[in-house]
């Protein structure tokens, strides 16, 4: 019964294998409820307002639709002038990590960020949120009216080590 259940099941698969079959791809469609390439730009930079129309265009509108307020927080918030502001606004925008193919792949030199050492790379020890306030707000990109309290976030790093295999992070504290 084995072999016979064998054989139908080669002859089935040797059917399927011809050129006469033509699979039909399915069209899918999913629904984008979030992003977050860089975590300052949706959180700290847009106001509450602006996230549901953040979270759901991609990044292609980015400097259309957020570019003015982006560049607004930092002029009013931060104070800065109009160099830091377009230049955070071209660093940041549009907000996407970018796979770069060419980079060793033991690297993370392959998930690019432009604030990551300046050539791209983020591991899961960068603190991005400090990159990130230290541009907005300290001496990185002009050493005038600078606000050094908010050059960081003050979280430490991590209290438990990551791990050297996938999915590398640490498992949850629960209550």
């Amino acid at each position: 019964m084995r072999r016979i259940h064998a054989g139908l099941v080669g002859l089935a698969l040797l059917a399927g294998c011809n050129d006469d079959n033509v699979v039909a791809a399915t069209e899918r469609t999913y629904n984008q409820i979030q992003r977050l390439g860089n975590p300052l730009v949706s959180e700290v930079f847009l106001a509450k307002r602006s996230h549901p129309v953040h979270g759901v265009t991609g990044p292609a509108e980015d400097v259309q639709l957020i570019s003015a307020e982006l560049k607004g927080f930092v002029a009013s918030v931060a104070g800065r002038n109009a160099t830091v502001q377009n230049t955070l606004a071209a660093v940041l925008l549009p907000d996407e990590l970018i796979i770069q193919t060419d980079k060793d792949p033991a690297s993370a030199g392959w998930l690019s960020w432009a604030l990551a050492n300046g050539w791209g790379g983020r591991t899961l020890t960068d603190d991005v949120v400090d990159a990130g306030l230290a541009a907005t707000f300290g001496s990185l990109l002009d050493p005038n009216n600078t606000s050094p309290g908010l050059t960081t976030d003050n979280v430490a790093a991590n209290d438990v080590a990551f791990g050297s295999t996938f999915p590398y992070l640490a498992a949850p504290h629960l209550p």
